[in-house]
């Protein structure tokens, strides 16, 4: 008689342990994929492995493809490399540039697409510049997350 209660007392404090595991096992999915759909969100911004064109035909049809006509992003840069160069930035590809921001240890090929002017309302025209650039980019758990800026780097 004396094992019963002994083992209630066992599975009782057991009890609010088990809860905060089973949560943790619930919410860190959660996080992760969070975290997951900024990262892709961030390379269907700004992510073009293989590019075709580099001019301003170029920047108005992968804004349009990419949603971001409605209305016309005033500002845009592609960047043309393997996604795991992108995200090494987050690592030993990149140094630290204030705050969550890190630059690119090597230059990236990239377009950026200003808007021409006019009209916020589609039909959305873009001039193209082509270039290589140091890229910054907002990391968050080891990810890219947000597109900052991208610069020559002067000797």
């Amino acid at each position: 008689m004396l094992k019963e209660p002994l083992l209630e007392e066992i599975v009782m404090g057991l009890g609010p342990l088990l809860l905060v595991f089973l949560l943790g096992l619930c919410v860190t999915p959660l996080t992760l994929t969070q975290d997951d759909s900024r990262f892709k969100a961030f390379l269907t911004k700004h992510h073009d492995a293989s590019p075709k064109g580099r001019n301003d035909r170029y920047c108005e049809r992968m804004m349009k493809r990419r949603g971001l006509t409605s209305p016309c992003k005033d500002t845009n840069t592609f960047i043309h490399g393997i996604k795991d160069h992108i995200k090494a930035i987050c690592g030993d590809n990149g140094n630290p540039h204030g705050g969550n921001l890190r630059i690119s240890t090597s230059p990236f090929q990239v377009t950026t697409c200003k808007h021409r002017g006019g009209s916020s309302r589609p039909p959305c025209r873009y001039r193209a510049t082509a270039g290589f650039r140091h890229i910054v980019i907002a990391c968050e758990n080891g990810l890219p997350v947000h597109f900052d800026e991208s610069f020559f780097i002067r000797s």
